[in-house]
């Protein structure tokens, strides 16, 4: 779901937004909901999960997080409300995988409707 691929000028999430960690200014990472910014540690502590959790879904690659220097796992705020919404899932008895699906489903839905009010009344955000 959340899969990167490198061109020119950063990586391009699945989602359509860039993540330039290179040349980005300090004050612009702060408004950017794709800059790699928590631990894992600090991850699962803000959602209230395991790392184990965390790992989980990047093995169902709902979320891939980029790798530090060191190799330790970078998650975003992006990546973060998608965890929070497959723990909403899981917490409700929804098995892993199917919640993964549900969260796709659910971001392609909004993308979607997304293009189509741009399309529908452009010039209007």
């Amino acid at each position: 779901m959340d899969q990167r691929h490198s061109d020119a000028e950063g990586d391009t999430l699945a989602h359509g937004a860039k993540a330039d960690t290179a040349g980005s200014r300090a004050e612009d990472r702060f408004d950017d909901e794709d800059y790699p910014a928590y631990s894992m540690g600090t991850a699962a502590e803000m959602l209230g999960v395991t790392p184990t959790f965390l790992r989980t879904l990047g093995a169902a690659k709902l979320i891939e997080p980029l790798r530090s220097s060191g190799g330790h796992r970078r998650y975003s705020r992006y990546q973060l409300r998608l965890a929070a919404r497959a723990r909403e899932l899981v917490d409700q008895g929804t098995p892993v995988e199917a919640a993964c699906r549900i969260i796709v489903l659910e971001d392609q839905l909004a993308e979607a409707l997304r293009i189509n009010n741009a399309r529908d009344h452009p010039g209007e955000h």
